[in-house]
């Protein structure tokens, strides 16, 4: 008997037929002999109506309230997935991320798991039932509910699938796999059977919307399994491991040495104009900015004048931290003694991933011509032992990752990759 983690995302369960075809699938792996803990996201847009009618009541609702109302969207579909369940005659029980032992920080709208306590979920187990789990929320030390940020829900399945021991963690979305792009953008996209845990955290900190980043991080981490597959198909998925057992079998000295390509629309680009070329001067800057609690992605720092000393230092970030860095900036001027602030949000970026890259050269100059080829400016570069990441105009992005997707030979042959629920999550 196997310990198995499902985790059923928004479009899974959007409306009462969809949670009925879950609910079929969740008993058809318990009568195959094993023990299911479920974890499952709001419905549908749930989540973005709540936002917008927090929105409508207070432009800023406060940080502790708005987490609890947000929460009621996996409360919501929980509830409803175990009647369902109960329905089909097989004994399941829901639990809020409090009542599963899910337990974070203080952060709210962003908090991070510091432990789990599963302790009614195995007892639910050792009856059993079927646990059924809200996904993306916990509650504080000082057990105040808290949320995890925008795909939480795949990290608190995760969390649950270590603290458990689990098998293996089933990620089901509305695409039958990770594939080497959004088939969205590039229908010839190829599904990837295999991939490590380290090539997953590139192509989901750049762009992928498959996975949470700090799901795949919790993985790597207590050497969970993940299975991202589909839940309107039977399909094999993508097995995320470091463990060879899921590796494919073909001889590895013919696979291509890209698992994919990522592309990110939510970046915006600052510019920190005229700023001193001496010592100790960028790193004010990136601590007022670490002060603003933006992550920051890509640096570029231009060559100073000789005449004026002075030098231009740009950064990515996500958009959404755009405004309070620029305020935060703009309330150090003095100390900064910057000329100018410039703010870019209409920049796309694109990364190519795959742990081949260290060992292969030539990569970086097939992107760049893939590029040049289609017109596309290139504005900044970033990369890594296996990634190389570009940003262009937001414009360029879907071109520029067709380009690069058919100048590595990526295009599948075979018929077009399929986004059943349309939102590719």
């Amino acid at each position: 008997m196997a310990l198995v983690v499902q985790k059923f995302g928004g479009s899974s369960v959007a409306d009462a037929a969809s949670i009925r075809r879950v609910a079929h699938r969740i008993v058809e792996t318990r009568q195959a002999g094993n023990d299911v803990v479920v974890v499952v996201s709001a419905m549908g847009d749930t989540t973005d109506e709540l936002l917008d009618l927090a929105a409508s009541v207070s432009a800023e609702p406060p940080a502790r309230e708005l987490d609890i109302l947000l929460t009621a969207g996996e409360r919501i579909s929980m509830a409803l997935l175990a009647i369902a369940i109960d329905a089909l005659g097989v004994p399941a029980q829901s639990y809020t991320g409090q009542q599963a032992g899910v337990l974070t920080d203080t952060v709210h709208g962003k908090a991070s798991i510091v432990g789990v306590a599963p302790r009614r979920i195995v007892h639910a187990l050792e009856r059993g039932a079927v646990a059924i789990v809200a996904g993306f929320q916990g509650v504080s030390e000082e057990q105040d509910v808290t949320t995890l940020g925008r795909g939480g829900s795949d990290t608190t399945a995760v969390a649950l699938a270590a603290a458990l021991g689990a098998d293996v963690c089933e990620i089901y979305t509305d695409v039958d796999g990770l594939f080497t792009a959004d088939p969205r953008i590039v229908p010839t996209a190829r599904r990837i059977t295999s991939i490590t845990t380290e090539e997953t955290l590139e192509m989901a900190a750049h762009g992928a919307k498959i996975l949470h980043l700090r799901a795949v991080e919790y993985a790597r981490r207590y050497g969970v399994p993940i299975h991202v597959r589909s839940s309107f198909s039977t399909k094999e998925g993508t097995w995320i491991t470091d463990d060879n057992d899921h590796e494919p079998q073909e001889d590895t000295m013919e696979a291509p040495i890209i698992s994919g390509v990522a592309h990110d629309r939510s970046q915006g680009k600052i510019t920190v104009v005229g700023v001193p070329d001496v010592p100790g001067a960028a790193a004010r800057i990136f601590e007022t900015v670490a002060r603003a609690g933006a992550n920051i992605d890509m640096i570029v720092q231009n060559v100073s004048s000789e005449a004026t000393g002075l030098t231009d230092i740009s950064f990515t970030l996500p958009e959404a931290d755009g405004a309070a860095t620029i305020t935060a900036l703009r309330a150090a001027e003095d100390d900064l003694r910057f000329t100018d602030l410039r703010y870019d949000d209409q920049i796309g970026k694109l990364s190519l991933v795959g742990a081949g890259m260290r060992s292969h050269p030539g990569v970086s100059a097939r992107l760049f011509g893939a590029l040049s080829e289609a017109g596309i400016n290139i504005e900044m570069i970033s990369t890594s032992e296996i990634r190389l990441s570009v940003v262009t105009r937001i414009e360029d992005l879907d071109a520029a990752v067709r380009a690069v997707h058919t100048a590595f030979d990526l295009d599948s042959a075979e018929a077009e990759a399929v986004v059943y629920g349309g939102s590719g999550r």
